[in-house]
């Protein structure tokens, strides 16, 4: 049975939890069998990273989360705040490109939600001030897409998944394409926004090295169907700097999480 619901504070099996799936597929029509069956538990706050090699239903994953796509089969649970004022708001999407309006500016790209939401005016700015603001673009309210660096587009895409004030923050490899130091920079900023915020976090990414530097739990994907082959709590001292990113514990990290990423590689043992 396919199913997609609210979790609810009283099942004492979800109490606490973002996100919970159970026995989750995913067979597109074309006969690929892209994902699972996949179990997984989120936390609410925690910042989980899925990695596995391309093509093992990490994006799927996170698309059937957000509601953009309907499993096979299986149970998708996702935490819905109580209240009307908050409906279809508990859940923000951050793109792996960040899909800007070029015909207008980042204040209208960050307010598109909140527009398509029908947000009175006055409190649509005031988010999108706020959004900015926690996104260090206030400065740029007026420029264009095309007059911006790629991690600056990337800050707006942001910025419009957080105007709404979701409780769970989906991104899709959204750094992927930045050079290393403007990357290395908005880990940090991500970082800093999630200890301030207290969304949850699901990062999808292919780097080792981000998913262990961000998060509190990576989640090790095999080859496809996607599902789950090994997970790692990264056990760092808050907040997280260039101490950590340096330090033989990361190292360390780094090391067993490869480690457990090789085997989900087609052709190779394990595989």
């Amino acid at each position: 049975m396919t199913e997609f619901a609210a979790l609810s504070e009283v099942d004492s099996r979800t109490a606490g939890l973002a996100v919970n799936l159970r026995g989750v597929t995913k067979v597109y029509d074309n006969g690929v069998a892209a994902l699972g069956p996949l179990d997984l538990d989120v936390g609410r706050t925690e910042f989980v990273s899925l990695l596995g090699p391309s093509g093992c239903g990490k994006s799927t994953a996170l698309r059937l989360i957000a509601g953009l796509g309907s499993p096979t089969s299986g149970t998708v649970g996702v935490s819905q705040p109580p209240g009307e004022a908050r409906a279809g708001r508990s859940i923000g999407f951050v793109f792996q490109e960040p899909t800007l309006m070029p015909w207008t500016t980042v204040r209208e790209n960050v307010r598109l939600p909140l527009k398509l939401g029908h947000a009175p005016i006055t409190e649509a700015n005031a988010r999108v001030d706020e959004a900015l603001t926690q996104v260090g673009l206030s400065e740029f309210a007026g420029a264009y897409p095309r007059e911006l660096s790629g991690g600056m587009k990337m800050r707006v895409s942001l910025a419009r998944a957080l105007v709404t004030d979701p409780d769970i923050l989906l991104m899709d490899e959204p750094f992927a394409a930045l050079d290393e130091i403007t990357r290395f920079r908005l880990n940090n900023d991500l970082l800093s926004l999630w200890r301030d915020l207290r969304k949850t976090v699901i990062f999808v990414t292919h780097s080792v090295f981000e998913s262990v530097y961000l998060s509190q739990r990576v989640i090790v994907m095999t080859s496809r169907p996607g599902r789950i082959h090994a997970e790692f709590r990264i056990d760092a001292p808050e907040p997280r700097g260039e101490d950590f990113r340096t330090s033989a514990d990361y190292v360390g990290y780094c090391r067993e999480v490869s480690s457990a990423l090789a085997p989900s590689y087609p052709g190779r043992s394990g595989s």
